[in-house]
């Protein structure tokens, strides 16, 4: 027995203990043990085991200090289909989540009991993997098809009723899970229950209906995504094959995931996400007390950073300019919390309303500890913002600015505690996107930093730390592959082709449907903003520019780049026009999608490098995360910067070399990528 497991005897039941912390990961000592643990069952006298975790949860999932290493014996399914053949009774005693080996290892026992509470899953896909211990096999003969087809492709969990429902688990209960156990099993033996084999039931019935909707949603859904339809096929194999063939069947396709580029990308963004937030010179350093915020503008970024806070169980002071703009700030919020009800997010909106309260009047926000500006993107309606926050908010309170783009060390200069400003640049909508860029000029004080990480993780966000430029990581990024969207077509694409060809890439949308979405007149004033510090050499669209004069301003005119007699659009084809008078006598060529990958990504690589080797992302991982989180980059491709690893930085740097011929100003080969390229490295090296 590992130290890692436990076996101990109350009677006639032996207690098969998990004890792995944090999470009783199912590294080798886990596996091992509870190999052994099975085996001195089997020969005990005792009738009946259970297996359960101590501390907060019973299994978790993989050990993530094992990837990427040679797996050692026992392997996972092999323990899971010794449990399952042990020839007496064995319960899984769930507490917590029991998310992927988690939920195998308890569908390999013969009962489960499940505590309130508890969670049941398989978010392997999410790893760009499908379950690999029997789990496609046994769920589906337990549950029949339509639970796992809702359930695996989707990486999904259900809560401890919900599997008793579908038949997932046998019993659920409340209280102490050990208890509980030693309850459940004393049952058992008293109805004369004997070991029940998951694998030994027949194939579920093939649903052809549903494979096909499942495939047809997937293929949509996934954008270019294979683990979620693979776990489709693993679950069809087990209506079709016996357990045993059935368990080969899915290790195989297990195993051709794990050699797929997707399962790397994947992997890449799950270790990044445990990174992002961890910065040295944050190490030993306390944050401030938030217990209460203020939020300056009830607009729609406003409204969302508010519920996004009040969510997080923190009173919030919102104020506006009069009491009209107060109540409907209020009634915005209200519907997004009510939204929250709807989708099961959220028991009940009123308490979590009641924190709010709406004024007009500054000096109530005297008593809170962070205030977030929220209004119009404009330095001197900023600057007049913070000169007033100065002036009435306590000593030690953080002022923090929501801006996009402006310079957060000019904002800062704006008050007499420029160490106090942070700024926090929240995605709409701010209440569900999960991307919050940390803005540090170098004026802010270390404290106020580590609060601002601390508050994104209470709003349950992901921060990344970014430095002070016109837009910071994500935006100026943007800026630039916005921008070679508009070189291609001067050169020959139309909107609709680039934008085509991007989601075909795995992006939610193109840069002119994101346009519409966004509306147009937001491009324009950025444009306007920018022209009195515009390289004469850089391109302007101006078919965009008279798009704003015509009114046509995406989906909320009704008409953009697409008319919108519904969500989806159709081409409005009125702009063509527009962009042949733009175009002149430029040569034009033909675009093919990969054509415009290539370019289109190749300028966000571009630019991300500079990014990097400017220091305003501090590591290659904080652009991915930026990209992944607030721009809708497919996860499965890692981040545009794991991307150009992948693709190679060789290749890359040539391209960007032969269209720097004609277009110097736009393509001037960023020092890092040329470094990198020189030494033979790649991005991920500076991790």
């Amino acid at each position: 027995m590992t130290d890692a497991v436990r076996y101990e005897r109350e009677g006639d039941v032996a207690l098969i203990l998990i004890d792995n912390p944090p999470v009783n990961a199912l590294g080798h000592a886990v596996r091992q043990g509870l190999w052994q643990a099975v085996d001195r069952f089997a020969d005990d006298d005792a009738r009946i085991a259970v297996i359960l975790g101590e501390g907060k949860l019973f299994l978790g999932g993989a050990d993530i200090s094992e990837f990427g290493k040679t797996p050692l014996e026992p392997h996972l399914p092999d323990v899971c289909t010794h449990i399952e053949r042990c020839p007496k009774p064995v319960v899984a005693a769930i507490h917590g989540p029991a998310l992927g080996g988690g939920c195998e290892v308890a569908l390999g026992a013969h009962y489960r009991l499940a505590m309130q509470g508890a969670r049941l899953g398989f978010p392997e896909v999410h790893l760009g993997l499908i379950p690999g211990a029997g789990g496609s096999q046994r769920m589906p003969r337990l549950t029949g098809v339509g639970p796992a087809l809702d359930m695996m492709p989707a990486g999904g969990s259900v809560s401890a009723e919900q599997a008793l429902k579908i038949g997932l688990v046998d019993r659920v209960a409340t209280g102490d899970v050990r208890a509980e156990g030693l309850r459940f099993a004393q049952d058992l033996l008293a109805d004369g229950a004997g070991p029940r084999q998951t694998g030994a039931l027949p194939c579920p019935a093939y649903d052809a209906e549903a494979f096909d909707a499942a495939r047809a949603l997937w293929t949509k859904k996934a954008r270019g995504e294979v683990a979620p339809l693979v776990a489709i096929d693993a679950i069809e194999v087990a209506t079709k094959l016996d357990y045993d063939a059935g368990v080969k069947e899915e290790r195989r396709l297990f195993f051709s995931l794990m050699e797929t580029p997707q399962r790397a990308g994947m992997i890449h963004a799950f270790f990044n996400d445990r990174k992002v937030s961890k910065l040295p010179e944050l190490d030993g350093i306390a944050p401030r007390a938030v217990d209460s915020v203020g939020v300056i503008g009830g607009g729609t970024m406003g409204a969302g950073i508010a519920t996004a806070c009040l969510l997080a169980g923190l009173p919030v002071t919102l104020v506006e300019r009069d009491e009209a703009s107060a109540d409907k700030a209020r009634a915005t919020i209200a519907g997004y919390l009510s939204a929250a009800v709807k989708r099961g997010k959220l028991a009940d909106a009123a308490p979590v309303l009641a924190r709010l309260k709406t004024v007009t009047n500054y000096a109530e926000l005297g008593p809170v500890d962070l205030a977030i500006e929220a209004v119009f993107e404009d330095m001197g309606v900023k600057k007049d913002v913070f000169a007033r926050l100065d002036a009435v908010m306590k000593p030690g309170a953080i002022l923090a600015t929501n801006t996009s783009y402006l310079d957060v060390t000019e904002i800062a200069a704006a008050t007499s505690r420029p160490s106090d400003v942070i700024g926090l640049h929240f995605f709409s909508p701010a209440h569900v996107m999960k991307l919050l860029e940390v803005v540090v000029p170098d004026t802010t004080a270390p404290d106020v930093t580590a609060t601002a990480f601390a508050l994104a993780k209470r709003l349950k966000k992901t921060a990344v730390k970014a430095g002070v430029c016109d837009g910071f990581i994500g935006n100026r990024i943007l800026a630039t592959y916005r921008g070679a969207a508009d070189r291609m077509i001067l050169d020959g694409a139309s909107p609709w082709e680039i934008d085509a060809a991007i989601k075909a890439f795995g992006l939610p949308m193109g840069p002119f449907e994101m346009g519409d979405l966004a509306g147009l007149d937001i491009g324009y004033m950025t444009r306007q903003r920018k022209a009195a510090t515009r390289d004469p050499r850089d391109v302007v669209p101006t078919w965009a520019d008279e798009m704003y004069h015509e009114g046509w301003l995406g989906q909320k005119t009704g008409r953009g780049y697409y008319t919108y007699a519904d969500r989806k659009g159709t081409p409005n084809e009125a702009i063509l026009p527009m962009i042949d008078a733009a175009r002149g006598d430029r040569p034009q060529r033909t675009f093919t999608p990969e054509d415009i990958q290539r370019f289109y990504m190749a300028a966000m690589v571009h630019e991300a490098a500079k990014v990097v080797g400017e220091g305003i992302a501090a590591r290659p991982l904080d652009v991915d995360v930026t990209l992944l989180y607030g721009y809708g980059f497919p996860r499965w491709r890692g981040g545009p910067l794991h991307w150009a690893d992948s693709v190679g930085l060789p290749a890359l740097l040539a391209d960007i070399q032969s269209w720097a011929e004609t277009d110097r100003y736009f393509w001037q080969p960023a020092p890092l990528l040329q470094q990198l390229v020189a030494e033979g490295r790649s991005f991920s090296d500076l991790n």
